[in-house]
């Protein structure tokens, strides 16, 4: 199997661990709010990697990225989880499900190589299938959660997009970085633990610790791991999926309801995602026919 495809069974995978999220995260918020969340989901995590960072020492360029990387993510997952908060679960499917083309405009922007036209229509495809998915209870008035979670769309886009960027053709660790990433979330996010007393049960804590190792620590590897083999436009593509098992999940776990719309909002997300795949790896493969290195981020990368 190839080194794309398996990334792309990954960044499958973690589509569907972030899609099973939902539910843990909105009972724990509840519990002990969303800032104490962050705290403990990023402070869990920085503990499991930090061995990483004991057996060698980042480089300096390796310190720069992994803090930057570290600051959108924490951005991401801080307006992501107020917006949720603060708006309609169809508000914000739809707001987030924004990513799949602003991923590929911005990559396109920071590489100037720009995908075909075919790759923004399946993305586009897949962004209608999001909203068929998500529109049940229809839409509401625009609110301050709504801002939130469009400006998540933004930074997550930009977040991709320069993990691409910054580390291709770079010797980077991809474990190094992450690392980094989570020891910059939990010092952003670990004040919100002294102010705020805890009142979390066994069950939620071991919920806490999934989150930290299932939906971040697991995720955050697989996704800079992966994006670094492939293209920042095809990784947010695959993880743009997310919505899709976040109401499968909701199905199996919480006797929610399939509609017909949705059931044509899960065909549109799928069919949208495996031909914007093809066309991104036949734009990929004719790159590198006609002489130029494949088109990851503009550029060819290095293992890591």
């Amino acid at each position: 199997m190839s080194t794309t495809r398996i990334g792309d069974l990954l960044l499958l995978a973690v589509a569907i661990v972030w899609g099973s999220s939902y539910l843990t995260a909105k009972t724990l918020t509840v519990a002990g709010g969303v800032l104490v969340l962050l705290a403990l989901r990023y402070l869990i995590s920085a503990i499991a990697m930090l061995p990483l960072l004991a057996l060698r020492r980042p480089t300096r360029p390796e310190l720069g990225t992994g803090v930057l990387l570290g600051v959108t993510q924490a951005s991401v997952l801080l307006m992501e989880t107020y917006g949720v908060a603060h708006t309609s679960a169809t508000n914000a499917g739809v707001l987030i499900s924004l990513t799949i083309l602003l991923t590929p405009i911005l990559e396109g922007l920071v590489s100037r190589r720009w995908l075909p036209r075919s790759f923004f229509l399946a993305a586009a495809t897949a962004t209608l299938g999001v909203i068929l998915l998500v529109a049940g209870p229809g839409l509401r008035a625009p609110s301050i959660g709504d801002a939130l979670m469009l400006g998540a769309a933004v930074i997550r886009a930009i977040h991709v997009t320069l993990s691409a960027h910054l580390t291709r053709d770079r010797p980077y660790n991809s474990g190094i970085l992450t690392a980094l990433q989570t020891l910059t979330g939990a010092v952003l996010f670990a004040p919100a633990l002294i102010a705020v007393p805890l009142s979390y049960g066994p069950g939620q804590w071991a919920a806490v610790a999934y989150l930290a190792l299932g939906c971040s620590v697991f995720a955050f590897v697989v996704q800079l791991w992966a994006i670094r083999r492939t293209s920042a436009s095809r990784a947010s593509l695959l993880l743009g999926t997310e919505p899709v098992w976040a109401v499968l999940f909701g199905v199996l776990l919480a006797g929610d309801h399939l509609t017909p719309v949705a059931v044509a909002g899960i065909a549109l997300v799928l069919a949208g995602t495996f031909y914007g795949q093809h066309v991104e790896t036949r734009t990929r493969s004719s790159g590198s026919a006609a002489g130029s290195p494949p088109i990851v981020g503009g550029a060819q990368v290095s293992p890591g």
